[in-house]
């Protein structure tokens, strides 16, 4: 399934727009439409078995997106190389722009409404931060990266938006963006006795920040329901146990398609995005969620398999920080509904209702894609091809 054709470099600047088309990782196109199909039926459950609000719009917004993929997929990587800072700073420039101007929604200022849509920045600094770190640490070599002072301009690079999606406030993708960065720390090759003193300075800051007014009320809440959801059941632990409550009723097999209950009696909260998840393994059950779970994963492979097989250092970290930016979304998102961690607004990647977490994801397998038709280009620092 993985397997792909070698291609020399000659013949890789030589490519034309048909036989882009056709080297395109079809395979890898069908796995994802699947995945969202299983979004659209799920959301056609969510809305008693109506294609509206939810589902019209999604399927939409993915036509869009698989157009707006392959586009990304077909330009060169060295004009990613050669923007990515640049496409960062845009990133960057907006969530300031949502900090002083930004849509206020279920009490976070998060998006820009563009009229047709909302813009969530936050999204978007996802891939504009894997982008960055894969420019940063293309060539750098493992005796660089073994320097103390070349890791402060990649450290900044992942705090300062961190810090600005903090505020709005949105703690799980200011986790995610954190979480992702650091992986990308990982594959460059940093040694693990900074990511333990990285995580010792972490538990110091996060004990300032609860001791402060850095927290808001409600995310101490999130944390104290985590640990005991059943002290308030009606109130922050509401969502906790109504969720482990839909999943445990869906059994092994599941209740069968539209026929949730906790779901389609209004006990399950924010069933078309945050907690879709529960609702597609109450209808399915265990071996539902555990198929999707081995979807997911298997997009995962995917990646890796993508990076692995790259030629410049610039694509083998775009792939793997796309790949680790999937697996994020889909890990936190599956183990907050379970209760393994405290409930964030981290949506379920081409499954829950939205429309920037959409464009997000399919512009990370554009970029993905993108590492595949041009694996055999192999890039000097400053991003030319070699000779």
């Amino acid at each position: 399934m993985f397997v792909m054709t070698p291609m020399g470099r000659n013949q890789q600047k030589k490519l034309t727009l048909k036989e882009k088309l056709l080297g395109l990782n079809w395979s890898l196109i069908v796995l994802i439409t699947i995945v969202a199909s299983v979004g659209f039926a799920t959301l056609y459950s969510a809305a008693y078995g109506n294609a509206e609000p939810w589902m019209v719009a999604h399927m939409k917004r993915y036509g869009l997106a698989v157009v707006g993929m392959i586009i990304l997929a077909m330009i060169d990587l060295r004009l990613y190389m050669r923007f990515a800072y640049a496409f960062y700073a845009f990133a960057l420039v907006l969530l300031v722009y949502v900090e002083f101007f930004g849509e206020i929604g279920m009490g976070a200022q998060r998006w820009i409404n563009l009229g047709f849509m909302q813009l969530q920045p936050s999204e978007m600094m996802k891939i504009a931060l894997v982008l960055s770190l894969a420019r940063y640490f293309h060539g750098l070599g493992w005796d660089a990266v073994g320097k103390p002072w070349v890791l402060i301009p990649p450290l900044g690079l992942v705090l300062m938006p961190a810090g600005l999606v903090m505020k709005q406030p949105d703690l799980g993708t200011a986790g995610t963006l954190i979480i992702c960065g650091g992986a990308m720390f990982f594959a460059a090759g940093v040694r693990w006795w900074k990511f333990v003193i990285v995580l010792a300075l972490g538990i110091g800051a996060a004990y300032f920040a609860w001791h402060s007014d850095l927290m808001h009320d409600y995310q101490k809440a999130r944390v104290l329901t985590f640990l005991n959801p059943e002290a308030d059941p009606r109130g922050a632990g509401y969502h906790t146990i109504q969720s482990k409550i839909a999943l445990g009723s869906g059994g092994v097999w599941g209740k069968g398609f539209l026929q949730g209950t906790q779901s389609h009696l209004d006990f399950l909260p924010e069933r078309q995005t945050d907690f879709i998840f529960t609702m597609f393994a109450e209808e399915w059950g265990l071996v539902g969620g555990l198929v999707l779970l081995a979807l997911y994963s298997l997009l995962v492979c995917y990646g890796i398999a993508i990076a692995l097989r790259c030629r410049s250092e610039f694509g083998k970290f775009l792939a793997y920080g796309l790949s680790f930016n999937l697996f994020t979304y889909f890990f936190i998102n599956t183990a907050m509904v379970m209760g393994l961690i405290p409930v964030v607004g981290v949506p379920l990647p081409l499954i829950s209702y939205g429309g920037t977490a959409m464009l997000t994801v399919m512009a990370g397998f554009g970029l993905m894609m993108s590492v595949y038709l041009h694996r055999d280009t192999k890039l000097t620092r400053s991003g030319r091809e070699e000779d």
